[in-house]
């Protein structure tokens, strides 16, 4: 016998594929965040974050549906609060309001709460959402424009 042997053949992964998501929280950077957005996200844009627009909606795995966190992390920009001033975020499961809350200032803002029993089945995809009240228009394009979404999902508590 050969005391050596050649590697095995490499072969690149599909691209943007994910056999098993661990986790529930998509973040904006995945390969696969794309595909998961159901509306008012910004597709083109590939990075940690991208625009969310009036309703951004994004499709989450199946899973426990015991002790749920709904968890988002995003951020409103100065220029933006600056002229639209305070804005309220409405979070959403499965289009079922969660919570409603206002924000004055700029920056990195998480929100997590609780997600009711019975609001997710189990092992069936689930969706989460947000909404703005009011929505910043860029000068520069016209672009109608709500926050920057990093992450958001569901969690076990």
């Amino acid at each position: 016998m050969p005391e050596t042997y050649a590697p095995p053949v490499q072969r690149q992964p599909f691209e943007n594929f994910r056999p098993y998501r661990s986790t529930r929280i998509v973040n904006m950077s995945d390969g696969d965040a794309t595909v998961r957005i159901v509306r008012d996200v910004d597709a083109g844009l590939a990075g940690s974050w991208r625009w969310a627009g009036q309703h951004p909606t994004i499709r989450v795995p199946g899973g426990p549906v015991e002790n749920l966190l709904y968890v988002i992390d995003f951020t409103l920009p100065e220029v933006t609060i600056k002229d639209t001033g305070p804005v309220t975020l409405s979070f959403y499961v499965n289009d079922r309001l969660l919570d409603r809350v206002r924000y004055s200032s700029p920056g990195v803002q998480h929100f997590e709460k609780r997600v009711p029993d019975g609001w997710t089945q189990e092992d069936q995809e689930a969706t989460v959402g947000a909404e703005i009240d009011k929505m910043w228009t860029s000068p520069e394009d016209g672009k109608h424009l709500g926050f920057i979404l990093t992450s958001i999902g569901l969690k076990q508590q």
